[in-house]
């Protein structure tokens, strides 16, 4: 991952296994992550359950912030691909209560339409 995506703020795919142990304490029973997306010390976890997203704080890193969006609390959400000009794809899920989507940018080499078919397959239950 290169110094330039951090800076622009571009999220980067993550091992699934790499993170199994950090993860493993606040997933209930029957949870499994199945993609997770890294920027910078922060991380965007879909599990079979919900999003979970890891804002790491603090000059150690230390104090984390877990933000957890039930897929039921997803009104309706937009994946955009990266075009000839436009390398980056980008995210916008709309969560019940607020006024504004939640967005992510992703690296051109994301695969997004796998990414569209996790959130299908939770959101649209």
């Amino acid at each position: 991952m290169s110094l330039l995506n951090h800076l622009f703020g571009n999220a980067s795919e993550v091992n699934i296994n790499e993170l199994k142990n950090e993860f493993g304490d606040i997933l209930i029973p029957e949870e499994d992550i199945v993609a997770a997306f890294r920027i910078f010390r922060d991380k965007w976890v879909f599990t079979n359950k919900r999003l979970i997203m890891l804002d790491v704080q603090g000059v150690t890193g230390s104090k984390r912030d877990y933000h957890s969006v039930p897929y039921h609390s997803i009104n309706h959400f937009s994946v955009e691909t990266s075009g000839t000009f436009d390398g980056d794809c980008e995210m916008k899920l709309w969560i019940k209560g607020m006024s504004e989507p939640l967005k992510k940018e992703f690296k051109r080499d994301v695969d997004v339409e796998s990414l569209q078919r996790i959130l299908a397959t939770y959101v649209l239950k």
